[in-house]
């Protein structure tokens, strides 16, 4: 029965993202960080490679795939809950979604799962352009790692959605919460791979950074999916169970947040 609550919810929301399908095609473009990063890490890996030196963990086609496989991610683990919640909190509009016989927090995750079907057509387009101006990173990858990727990536979209979910509760008390949404960036950026691949890091660092939630959001996902962790790989398991961890540590935080913030919250603009 839930199942087929969530299907009418993407399917309802699908078509409402369809209606700014423009601005849903400007998202894909502005998530084009990766390939910016890419051409510098690359250029980076030339030059050293010119000079015989051994700095970097991978090579151009490496960091080519490496990055790629960033955009892939980041296509798909997106999360902007925290503005629209903000916009409901602060309008009353979310007096309304109380009322249904259904969690408000299945709007949430309806839409996001709605805005990536409506995004998809675009985003094969933008990686056909990649390999066709790239064409030696294109390779065949096995059906294992097609699999637990595509079941990484979607794990980590409610590890992110959850981080943000927390975040957003703090809606019922500030009226702009989407600020610290953006501070949380930061550590984002620097910390899951997006910028920096985490094997180019000291070992040290290294093992500190994958004690925090960020590498499973982006790195974890992405060395699934170039064929670094592999099914006989505990390491792979070991990360699942830390994303795992982590997720349930924000799903009981936000939930506790929810039930207190619905105290707290008057319906103010409905």
């Amino acid at each position: 029965m839930m199942l087929k609550k969530l299907r009418i919810l993407v399917s309802a929301q699908h078509a409402l993202m369809l209606a700014y399908r423009a601005e849903i095609y400007l998202w894909v473009l502005a998530h084009t960080l990766p390939f910016i990063m890419m051409s510098v890490w690359m250029t980076a890996a030339k030059q050293a490679g010119m000079s015989g030196s051994s700095a970097f963990s991978m090579n151009e086609v490496g960091y080519a795939r490496y990055f790629l496989a960033v955009y892939i991610v980041r296509q798909f683990t997106a999360t902007w809950m925290i503005y629209e919640f903000e916009w409901h909190v602060n309008e009353g509009r979310l007096s309304g979604m109380l009322l249904r016989p259904i969690n408000a927090l299945w709007h949430y995750v309806s839409a996001h799962l709605g805005e990536q079907l409506a995004r998809f057509p675009f985003f094969v387009v933008m990686v056909g352009v990649f390999f066709a101006i790239y064409p030696k990173a294109l390779g065949w990858p096995t059906v294992s790692s097609v699999v637990m990727g595509v079941v990484a990536i979607y794990a980590a979209f409610a590890l992110r959605f959850a981080m943000q979910y927390c975040l957003a509760m703090g809606n019922f008390w500030f009226e702009r919460a989407s600020s610290i949404d953006q501070l949380s960036m930061l550590p984002y950026m620097f910390l899951s791979g997006l910028i920096i691949p985490l094997s180019d890091m000291p070992a040290g660092v290294r093992r500190v950074v994958y004690l925090t939630p960020f590498p499973y959001t982006i790195d974890f996902q992405v060395r699934i999916m170039t064929g670094k962790l592999t099914w006989a790989d505990g390491e792979m398991w070991t990360g699942f169970g830390i994303l795992a961890a982590w997720f349930a540590v924000f799903a009981v935080i936000g939930s506790g947040l929810w039930k207190r913030g619905l105290l707290q919250y008057s319906g103010q603009g409905a």
